[in-house]
């Protein structure tokens, strides 16, 4: 039936011509979504202005205006009907009879009824004290009577609220934040609000008026259409339950998945979940647009004053290569080139995550729009970033969420399309399985000082669900894509190996704990048999606790907890039967010998840089197991055994903005006939920002520094001094432990910690103030993190007391925290 035969129905201006169309239009299907929606709303134009005509007689002076979502045409089958009597004020005993002639018809048929009675001032005075009335009064559309009544109200609606944007819009900010604390988020709930949920229709509505302001717009791409889903399911409710809800209950979700055509109630869910994520982005990034403008308006007339009427420039602070920060953003510096920096995504998300920052939607689609996909297997800057961004904790989440808005999260690891926006049906789960991913990763980069391969931690909590998008046993089908995407991200196969181990039993702690005798020495031992190793256990012990916080809090207690533990304990015991035995110093090469032989001659130190190589291909790479490809340039440097050498080159390094990715400091042992001692530093760093230095000025450094004539705690505190750190992430705190039976010649003091400008040269110089010797040091940053081991003894050489080990461990620890 067209819509045309429809109205030809209802032009009896009664109940039952308008009851008998309207009942056709929405039962016999030939129409739905937004035609069925403007034939709904013609409809209803129809009816009530033949009712208004009939009813008003000789009284001019007067409309009938639709508002709100009747005013939008979007009349959903038990919506209600919102409506404004506008006049003139000439004849008000008139319009109160019009007004009753309009409303009973409209409660006869049983409809909800949303009606207000006003002149032109009274409703721009309602409007200026009623912000809810205000955004109604923005939709206002005319349906019957005086039109020029009608337009002069809207112009005037139109222009109060761009007047009044600055002050209003904060307050409908607020409105939504208050409503989305109540109701929660649309994208993750079972049985989601689809109007007042966060990401729901009240959201698309909100963002409509802030463009309407003329102060800021929202990202339109995509929004119509999230619009439109979320009306064509409200749609299908109404008709399924026959009551006026926006709840999707979950007893109704298969019928109302039926009515639009879809497979399943989860395809329902998980078309819900996107449209709701574009509009909550869209929110997130309008609000942050309207923040900049405001704050822009508040300043502007101050600067311009200063500088004589010029426009400030703003200003652009570097974070990382090809990523600056301006105006509370990170932005793309201008001499970025993502179509030759395929990595650039990751850094400038990395960046942003570290700073605490948003990346800018700009940014963003020029990125999506422009970069080169990364090559197989990744380079190891790009997997370096992707730790970093996982471990930068609560800010991962707005980072990823703004890389995922415009497709880069699906192209960098394509594997994720399948969770993505996934309903979880248990009700212990709060998140759909994507977000549920990366709150784990949240969840674990609270615990990389617990592990001693924070990468690894990071990497396996964002891939540990990462089967559920399959058939079948997700932690078997996770094992499968878990090693594919880990070799393909660039780490080696003994890495990929303890991945893949992680996602297929990230359930077994837990499960074994909870559910089988500890008692019992087969349990523990098929726990071992099933784990191997000590530092995968590790490893299993500190996802199995991020993944159940990350679920719901029914998921994890300090029962489970400690049941956990439990297991830990006994498993590590088995584990620790066979202790290897410590190995041989390796023989210095042909390169390192020669160094130490000129640095002896000379009395003074010698370095050497050699830049890296280029990544193996993926063969070569899955065939060498061995530690994560390191980034930067190799320096090598020898020097005369004496103190203060640690600190010393960290220093220098730290003043050259240099970034240790790996360092080990270890004595060699010199030929025949050459008196002396030597240490050698093998070292891989990398530039903060452009090019490295000469090798000239850091040896010139680095002699000073040995001399005492160098004061580099003094020049790095200037320059903290100068550049004051930015908010951001708030990491977990240093850690530093002692490992007794890691070594019978030492004793190994390990240190985790946030890395940092100066972190070694801080670690260098406690250890030398505590008198201890450093035989050797073994340093790597994961990520953002920095797991250092370092091997040291007393005076004598050797091995320090228990009670004095501790002393510097905890000395240390309290040294890196103040």
């Amino acid at each position: 039936m067209t819509s045309t035969s429809v109205r030809n129905e209802a032009e009896d201006p009664g109940p039952s011509g308008y009851a008998a169309a309207r009942l056709r239009l929405l039962t016999e299907g030939a129409q739905s979504g937004p035609p069925r929606r403007a034939a709904l709303s013609g409809l209803t134009d129809d009816w009530l202005a033949g009712l208004f005509t009939a009813a008003t007689g000789e009284l001019c002076g007067a409309s009938l205006v639709a508002v709100g979502g009747y005013g939008r045409g979007e009349l959903s089958p038990r919506s209600d009907l919102d409506l404004l009597l506008l006049h003139d004020g000439s004849d008000p005993r008139a319009v109160a009879v019009l007004a009753d002639r309009l409303w009973y018809p409209v409660w006869d048929l049983g409809l909800d009824l949303d009606h207000s009675v006003r002149t032109p001032a009274e409703a721009r005075k309602t409007a200026g004290e009623d912000l809810k009335a205000q955004l109604g009064l923005l939709d206002a559309r005319h349906v019957a009577g005086d039109l020029g009544l009608t337009a002069a109200l809207r112009t005037a609606v139109l222009a109060d609220w761009r007047n009044q944007a600055p002050k209003r819009l904060p307050e409908l900010q607020e409105l939504c934040a208050e409503r989305a604390e109540r109701q929660g988020e649309l994208q993750y709930l079972l049985e989601p609000d689809l109007k007042e949920a966060r990401g729901g229709l009240r959201d698309a509505t909100a963002l409509r008026a802030v463009a309407a302001s003329w102060l800021a717009d929202a990202p339109r791409e995509g929004l119509a259409d999230a619009r439109r889903r979320l009306l064509d399911v409200r749609d299908a409710l109404h008709l399924a339950t026959g009551r006026a809800t926006d709840r999707l209950a979950l007893q109704e979700q298969d019928q109302v998945a039926a009515e639009l055509g879809l497979l399943d109630a989860d395809a329902l869910l998980r078309q819900v979940y996107e449209a709701a994520r574009l509009i909550s982005y869209a929110g997130d990034v309008t609000w942050r647009e309207v923040g900049r403008v405001l704050r822009a308006r508040s300043v502007r007339p101050r600067l311009r004053a200063m500088l004589g009427g010029g426009k400030p420039a703003a200003d652009r602070s570097p974070l990382a290569e090809g990523v600056v920060e301006q105006d509370g953003e990170v932005v793309l510096a201008r001499a970025a080139r993502p179509d030759r920096d395929p990595v650039l995504p990751l850094r400038a998300a990395a960046a942003a995550a570290q700073a605490g920052l948003p990346l800018s939607l700009h940014a963003v689609r020029r990125m999506a729009a422009t970069v080169r996909p990364l090559p197989t297997p990744w380079p190891a800057e790009a997997r370096e970033q992707l730790v970093t961004l996982l471990g930068s904790g609560r800010p991962t989440v707005e980072v990823w969420e703004a890389l995922e808005a415009e497709g880069l999260i699906t192209r960098l690891l394509p594997d994720w399309e399948r969770v993505r926006c996934r309903p979880q049906r248990n009700a212990v789960h709060v998140w759909t399985v994507d977000r549920h991913l990366i709150e784990t990763a949240v969840r674990a980069s609270e615990f990389t000082r617990r592990v001693s391969r924070p990468d690894l931690l990071l990497v396996a909590a964002l891939l540990h669900d990462i089967g559920k998008g399959w058939p079948g046993d997700h932690s078997v089908a996770g094992e499968i894509i878990a090693r594919d995407v880990a070799a393909r991200i660039g780490f080696d196969r003994a890495d990929v190996a303890v991945l893949s181990a992680l996602v297929r039993h990230h359930l077994l702690l837990v499960e074994t704990a909870t559910r089988r005798d500890l008692e019992d020495p087969a349990t523990v031992r098929s726990v071992a048999d099933a784990v191997g190793s000590q530092s995968t256990l590790e490893l299993l012990h500190a996802l199995t606790e991020a993944d159940a916080l990350a679920t719901g809090p029914a998921a994890w207690s300090s029962w489970r907890g400690s049941l956990v533990t439990e297991l830990v304990k006994r498993v590590s015991a088995v584990l620790a039967g066979d202790i290897p035995e410590e190995p041989e110093s390796a023989a210095p090469t042909a390169e390192q010998e020669r160094l130490a032989i000129e640095a002896v001659a000379t009395g003074s130190p010698v370095l050497a840089l050699r830049a890296q190589t280029e990544p193996p291909p993926e063969s070569a790479a899955q065939d060498q197991p061995g530690d994560p490809e390191p980034l930067g340039v190799e320096l090598l440097i020898a020097v005369p055994d004496q103190s203060g050498v640690l600190p010393a080159v960290a220093g220098v390094l730290a003043m050259h903005r240099l970034t240790v990715r790996t360092a080990e400091l270890r004595a060699v042992d010199l030929p025949d006939g050459v008196d002396g001692s030597v240490l050698l530093l093998n070292w891989r760093v990398a530039a903060e920002y452009g090019s490295l230095p000469q090798a000239a000025r850091l040896r010139a450094d680095l002699v000073r520094a040995l001399d005492g004539t160098l004061d580099i705690a003094g020049r790095l505190a200037e320059r903290d001094a100068a550049y004051p750190r930015r908010r951001g992430v708030v990491a977990p705190p240093p850690r530093v432990t002692v490992h007794p039976a890691a070594s019978r010649l030492a004793t190994v003091i390990e240190v985790r910690a946030q890395d940092a400008p100066g972190l070694l040269f801080r670690i260098g110089r406690a250890l030398e103030n505590a008198g201890v010797w450093t035989r050797s040091a073994h340093v790597s940053t994961l990520g953002a993190n920095a797991v250092d081991a370092f091997y040291v003894t007393g005076p004598q050489g050797a091995p320090l007391p228990a009670d004095e080990a501790s002393s510097v461990a905890r000395k240390l620890e309290e040294t890196l925290r103040g």
